[in-house]
């Protein structure tokens, strides 16, 4: 199938090019009759095939891997021991599969390590500064910013937006979000070994964290019940109780209702907040109030 869609495209190709060759004669510029008709057939033809599968970059004629590799580190302004960068882009999958076509040819592999030990170091590395970096937030805010950050989705999004998904090396295709995931984590091992752990956690920071940008905590991080989890805080600081007030309203009994609802106590304005019914706008409110407790706005 793949070879009849390359002949239908190189058909077109030719004839397209034959049909350019025009001959002029005066003002008159002639293009054969059936040039339009056979190019629409085969447009036709193509349609129906399908589009063609997506290819593995290693198969295209200009893919030279050694320089791809060195070009990533440049491009991240990094310097890389080139060793130990290709061993992070080499999984284990790979190695199996190579060593499995060199015992059917009757050859001797040379030894490829695997990124597996600098997955698990990478890891802990990542996993580390991220709460190093959160410790000044509540315990279960810096817990969800790291899971946001390091979920698989998350990592494979970097990963694949660095230029990882063309250069690593691995039995599958197209390359899994875990594997680029996984891929990113031995990177930054490859980087504390090439360098230090500091230039590792900057690496982190510029890359990682900057997935924060332009996002608010609750975008993250959203308590289910705002009002249960607003009470257990408030008694953690001494407050026992709170007042839900109804400030405004407009459009009552409409699909337009709005409503304003502020959480007092002793008069104190604790948060407000805003919603199509009542029950919304003191979810709303508490959360208002859990924001301005955890970081007194």
């Amino acid at each position: 199938m793949s070879l009849y869609r390359q002949t239908l495209a190189l058909t077109s190709r030719l004839l397209l090019k034959q049909a350019l060759k025009t001959r002029i004669t005066g003002e008159t510029r002639n293009i054969k009759r059936w040039v339009a008709p056979t190019l629409n057939e085969l447009y036709t033809r193509r349609l129906k095939v399908g589009p063609e599968p997506p290819q593995p970059r290693s198969t295209f004629l200009e893919w030279n891997y050694e320089a791809e590799v060195f070009a990533f580190g440049k491009r991240l302004g990094e310097d890389f021991d080139k060793n130990i960068l290709k061993q992070a882009l080499t999984h284990r999958s790979f190695v199996i599969a190579e060593e499995e076509k060199a015992k059917q040819k009757g050859v001797q592999l040379e030894e490829l390590a695997s990124n597996r030990s600098l997955i698990k170091e990478g890891d802990k590395i990542v996993s580390d500064f991220l709460k190093e970096e959160f410790k000044e937030h509540p315990d279960d805010v810096a817990e969800a910013l790291h899971d946001y950050l390091t979920s698989v989705d998350m990592l494979a999004h970097v990963a694949s937006h660095m230029g990882l998904r063309d250069i690593i090396l691995t039995s599958e295709f197209p390359v899994e979000n875990s594997t680029l995931a996984d891929t990113f984590k031995a990177v930054v091992a490859a980087l504390k070994q090439s360098q230090d752990v500091a230039r590792a956690q900057i690496f982190v920071k510029d890359f990682l964290i900057s997935q924060l940008n332009g996002k608010e905590i609750f975008d993250i991080w959203n308590p289910e019940k705002p009002l249960e989890y607003l009470t257990n805080l408030l008694k953690q600081r001494g407050i026992n109780e709170f007042e839900p007030r109804l400030c405004n309203q407009s459009a009552a009994n409409t699909i337009l209702a709005n409503y304003q609802v502020g959480l007092y106590n002793n008069k104190k304005l604790l948060g407000i907040g805003w919603g199509e019914s009542i029950q919304i706008a003191k979810e709303t409110a508490a959360l208002d109030a859990i924001q301005r407790l955890h970081y007194q706005k």
